[in-house]
């Protein structure tokens, strides 16, 4: 009996490490080691990754985190 290759999931490669759910502010801070105001600044200025509002709560999509690491890297070697 034949069976096809197994797909890796997408979100996996897709997330690369983070984990496979929404992330807090106090994610993000540990992630980028910064302390949690400064996440709530860099929404403010609209300058950290983008995230979206649950009720009262935000919520970061592991996806754009590290789309967003990818643009401030590629920024980065740009200006340099």
């Amino acid at each position: 009996m034949s069976t096809a290759p197994e797909q890796p999931d997408p979100r996996a490669t897709l997330r690369g490490g983070l984990p496979d759910r929404y992330l807090t502010a106090d994610d993000i801070a540990v992630i980028f080691k910064v302390p949690k105001e400064t996440v709530y600044q860099w929404r403010r200025k609209r300058m950290g990754p983008p995230g979206f509002r649950i009720g009262k709560y935000i919520r970061y999509d592991p996806a754009d985190v590290l789309a967003h690491v990818a643009e401030r890297k590629s920024t980065d070697q740009n200006a340099a």
